[in-house]
């Protein structure tokens, strides 16, 4: 995500880091190079010309030149107005009706069908909510069927009419369902549309006239890049939409529609999908992705999601386990699918301050746990308990069972036995040692 952008704006600001003299020629020259990595990241020319004439008023204005360490003034600039573009802080979808109704509106095949079934994840998982898909794109092919397929993974209800050829109706029925069930969020997939599609455009119109749903969102596919903002400044023209979601984000996308579209449609990008997982789905928060595209990594976000899949008394447990010198495969696993949970494995590393760039053209697979959760289930429930018993000729059937070699059953139980005595030597630190770890969880 943004890694063309981020390697040029470093590029750019290079000279600016040293300790060499910093004059207004050489912040001119840089803020030119700036704004050409912006234009070949598909950022509006305006937006892109606005973003770098603010950044030279502001550099100069703050004295710059004469600063003790110019180059951080100035990448503290560049950052604070990366973020003031994006939209500046995190903006919340307005829940207010009893149900809520969240009415979804983009072009085919900007992946509403899939942001309507993570939403209701996220809105189901983490805020307690009982949210209702309603199937109302009745012109392409089993759209219906995959908004069923997805609110059955979720364990998320679906209300559907097979025989209406009315989205409006639908789209009124179902909310009439979701007051009779106690469902507290309506979530409304709508057909993808052309914005020069008049008779698509007025029908569309027409379910926000009839529904009147407190937030509108406008999905588009980030890949699309310039083309992204111009359709939704002619969908929020039509429908006044509340906010904007950027889908394939994880994709070869140049970063143009998240710089421009706030500017542009001055409308704010609420959520950014990060992958096909339901749990794939991110609020988007501009301060962060301004660290992000600047190589400065996004440690909160990770804290956050590792927060999520956080269970204090199984963190309770296992602690004790390592303490007495328990911790077995079964630990392992569990700890691995923990991190699976947490999404796409590079998207995770980029997170981390400098491990972004350094991993920049590693190719990390994530399945590169599956042969790792092959072995261990390949494994009898009392070898996982007791991981010592694990001679020749078991880890040739563990070998033989899934579908590896004795040579990787040698790497995983290597690699496990490293993990056990590094975390049996953190739980015997020394009391102080204990003591700062508690003090910096309490913060």
């Amino acid at each position: 995500m943004f890694e063309n952008l981020s390697d040029r704006l470093e590029r750019s600001l290079k000279l600016l880091k040293g300790e060499g003299r910093i004059t207004e020629l050489n912040v001119a020259e840089t803020l030119k190079d700036v704004r050409r990595a912006l234009l070949d990241a598909d950022v509006n020319y305006k937006v892109a010309k606005q973003f770098t004439d603010t950044v030279k008023e502001k550099a100069l204005g703050q004295n710059v030149l004469t600063a003790l360490k110019p180059g951080q003034l100035m990448i503290k600039i560049v950052h604070d107005e990366l973020a003031a573009l994006m939209g500046g802080a995190a903006v919340e979808v307005s829940l207010k009706g009893s149900p809520s109704v969240i009415l979804m509106s983009g072009l085919q095949g900007s992946g509403k069908t899939t942001f309507a079934g993570k939403l209701a994840h996220l809105y189901k998982t983490k805020k307690g909510k009982h949210p209702l898909l309603a199937a109302c794109d009745i012109y392409r092919p089993a759209a219906i069927e995959q908004l069923r397929v997805l609110g059955s993974q979720i364990d998320v209800p679906v209300y559907s009419e097979d025989d209406s050829r009315n989205p409006v109706l639908i789209a009124q029925h179902a909310i009439s369902e979701a007051k009779k069930n106690g469902c507290d969020i309506v979530i409304i997939d709508t057909a993808g549309r052309l914005a020069v599609d008049e008779q698509m455009m007025q029908e569309i119109e027409a379910i926000k006239i009839a529904i009147r749903p407190d937030e509108i969102l406008f999905v588009v596919d980030a890949m699309t890049g310039q083309d992204a903002v111009n359709t939704a400044k002619e969908f929020n023209e039509r429908l006044d939409f509340d906010g904007v979601v950027l889908t394939k984000l994880d994709g070869d996308t140049r970063g143009g529609a998240a710089l421009s579209i706030r500017s542009v449609v001055n409308k704010p990008i609420k959520f950014i999908g990060t992958g096909e997982k339901m749990e794939a789905l991110d609020v988007f928060h501009p301060e962060r992705m301004a660290d992000r595209i600047l190589g400065m990594g996004d440690v909160v976000s990770l804290v956050e999601r590792a927060q999520e899949q956080f269970d204090e008394e199984e963190a309770r447990r296992l602690t004790k386990k390592i303490a007495k010198n328990q911790f077995d495969f079964n630990d392992f696993l569990s700890q691995i699918q923990q991190i699976k949970k947490m999404g796409n494995l590079k998207d995770l590393a980029s997170m981390i301050p400098g491990v972004g760039k350094a991993l920049k053209n590693v190719d990390i697979d994530d399945n590169a746990f599956k042969s790792i959760e092959a072995i261990i289930h390949s494994m009898t429930p009392y070898e996982r308990a007791n991981p010592t018993v694990l001679n020749g000729s078991r880890k040739q059937r563990i070998a033989g069972g899934s579908g590896t070699s004795v040579q990787d059953v040698n790497k995983l139980v290597k690699q496990f036995d490293e993990t056990r005595k590094m975390m049996k030597m953190i739980t015997t630190a020394k009391p102080g040692a204990r003591n700062l770890q508690g003090a910096m969880r309490r913060r």
